[in-house]
C-alpha cells in the first residue's frame, strides 16, 4: 500500500470525515526527499468541533507520527468541522510551489 494510501485509511478511520482529500504534492518541492514525502491533507469532521486549530494539527502529527518519522517530511493540513467547511462554500487554498522548484 502507497502512503496516500495509508495517510487515507488512518485519517478515514479516526476522524470519520464528511470530507477527505489528500494530494502528494512532492513534485512542487525541491527537498530532495522523494516521491512520496510532501502532502496536502484537507479534513473535514466532526471530531473538530470546539478544538482549536492548533490542536486539530497536534491531533493529526500524533496519528501519522510513524509516518511521519518514516519519510513524510510535510504536511500542509486544513482542518475544519462542517460548519467552517460549508462557509467556504467547500474550497480550500491552493499550494503554492516550493521556492527552490524550476530555479
Amino acid at each position: 500500500m502507497g502512503v496516500q494510501q495509508v495517510l487515507e485509511q488512518k485519517i478515514s478511520q479516526k476522524f470519520a470525515p464528511h470530507f477527505l482529500h489528500i494530494e502528494n504534492e512532492s513534485h512542487m518541492h525541491s527537498s530532495g526527499r522523494g516521491v512520496d514525502s510532501h502532502f496536502k491533507v484537507v479534513l473535514v469532521s466532526d471530531a473538530f468541533n470546539g478544538v482549536r486549530k492548533v490542536a486539530r494539527h497536534q491531533m493529526l502529527y500524533q496519528l501519522l507520527a510513524e509516518e511521519l518519522k518514516n519519510g513524510i517530511h510535510a504536511l500542509a493540513l486544513h482542518t475544519y468541522t462542517l460548519d467552517e467547511w460549508q462557509a467556504l462554500e467547500q474550497q480550500f487554498p491552493k499550494s503554492p510551489n516550493c521556492l527552490g522548484v524550476g530555479q
